[in-house]
């Protein structure tokens, strides 16, 4: 447990880990062949050392069970579906301002990860965090919290929105997690929407807000992530890409994407979904953003269905999508990554 315990603490012990290595180093480079018994022990440190910072490198990646959290409480019961405008909806807004905090994120505006706007007379929240990178570059990580609430009938009236989506969230969320200890090229920004089941509210609210300014001028791209509980009609660690006949997004990810993760082109093109989920707000604003999604539209009976709960969600897949989208993300710098939309989208 001792042990246990330190190495989910091994970021604060670095330092302590680099220097080891450094005094092994200059030990045995003092005096290699005239001490053996130093030299091996030396030796043996170094080894230490390094194998335990590759356990603590290794302890970065985003776990199932914290991915299984997550989601778990956005699609309980006890959040009653989440409906914008609802008690329960103000406590997922909360809770994910909690997993921000966790993070270190920085706040987008002002001094707190609610940021209000209104909705019928009253006070309701999109959430937003930044990972401050290497450079004034960002990449945008979102998806909504809000969903359908609940139904009069009898019985299971609760529309739990695990798929729908509370799975975005936990992705980004998860993205989140996974960069918590390092430092990117990109700088980062991520956004809960609220009220994109009553028309994208939160995103037409907070992509128009003028305090964001800075960060929406020198935003790279946006990936927006819509239903990916389930395994794609592409099989496993596969995610397919709204609009891709728009922009270059999908071959430049791709080039650089880890452990065979890959983009695949939106199989569901004649349903124009580029232009019905969060990201069209951002895309007004001439921002490369596209959804992300792992539904398959032709056997999803779970959609805005009261069965969109934890049972559908394959948690193996979703996390190792959440892991791999980081690893890649790690490879990507404003030099290698700048999607360019082409001239046949429609702002």
């Amino acid at each position: 447990m001792i042990f246990l315990n330190f190495v989910q603490q091994c970021k604060a012990y670095e330092w302590l880990l680099y220097t080891l290595i450094y005094i092994s180093l200059c030990n045995i480079s003092i005096n290699p062949t005239t001490d053996l018994t130093k030299f091996k022990k030396m030796k043996k440190l170094t080894y230490l050392a390094l194998s335990f910072f590759s356990v603590c490198t290794f302890a970065q990646e985003v776990s199932k069970d914290r991915v299984k959290t997550i989601l778990s409480t956005l699609a309980s019961d006890e959040m009653k579906g989440r409906e914008i405008g609802t008690p329960e909806n103000d406590k997922a807004a909360e809770y994910i301002a909690k997993l921000f905090k966790e993070n270190n994120l920085e706040y987008c505006t002002g001094n707190s990860y609610l940021i209000p706007f209104d909705y019928e007379g009253k006070k309701v929240y999109n959430v937003c965090g930044i990972k401050k990178g290497k450079t004034d570059k960002y990449l945008g990580f979102s998806g909504h919290f809000d969903h359908i609430g609940m139904s009069d009938k009898t019985g299971d009236n609760i529309y739990n929105g695990a798929d729908d989506d509370a799975s975005g969230i936990a992705t980004l969320a998860g993205i989140a997690d996974y960069f918590k200890n390092k430092k990117p090229d990109f700088s980062m920004v991520f956004i809960a929407f609220n009220g994109e089941e009553k028309g994208m509210l939160g995103s037409r609210a907070i992509s128009t807000d003028a305090s964001l300014d800075k960060v929406y001028n020198n935003m790279t791209a946006l990936f927006n992530f819509e239903m990916v509980a389930t395994e794609s009609q592409f099989g496993k660690n596969a995610l397919f890409m709204t609009g891709d006949e728009f922009s270059d997004f999908d071959e430049l990810f791709n080039k650089y994407a880890a452990n065979g993760l890959k983009i695949n082109p939106d199989p569901y093109a004649t349903q124009k979904l580029f232009y019905r989920s969060d990201n069209v707000s951002f895309v007004k604003k001439k921002i490369i953003a596209h959804s992300f999604s792992t539904v398959d539209m032709t056997k999803a009976s779970h959609y805005h269905n009261e069965s969109d709960d934890v049972s559908v969600v394959d948690f193996d897949n979703l996390t190792g999508i959440i892991n791999n989208v980081g690893k890649t993300l790690e490879k990507l710098n404003p030099q290698n990554f700048a999607p360019q939309y082409n001239d046949k989208v429609k702002f």
